[in-house]
């Protein structure tokens, strides 16, 4: 709809309309699970910085439902599309 709005003492109409927000990725990860470590491979390549892709995995894996838990470290190679992730304990 319209709206009307005071901005620095002037005034402005502006309209609202809907929009798509763009989805987020989704994507099939490999993963070996051996102590407090797991392997995961065939990460796919995305052109993002290697920073967010540890974000990324960190944020996905630290998940209950995805059977995470608190994560002591991320290892990305972007090269060889794997990670290593630690967690603190076995779980």
């Amino acid at each position: 709809g319209e709206h009307t709005v005071n901005l620095d003492s002037k005034i402005t109409n502006v309209r609202v309309e809907p929009f798509a927000l763009e989805m987020g990725i989704k994507f099939e990860l490999h993963v070996t699970i051996s102590g407090k470590t797991i392997n995961v491979s065939e990460i796919p390549e995305l052109s993002i910085p290697d920073d967010w892709m540890r974000d990324k995995l960190e944020l996905h894996f630290c998940k209950p439902e995805h059977g995470g838990g608190e994560i002591e470290n991320v290892e990305y190679d972007k090269m060889s599309r794997r990670a290593v992730i630690t967690f603190f304990r076995p779980e």
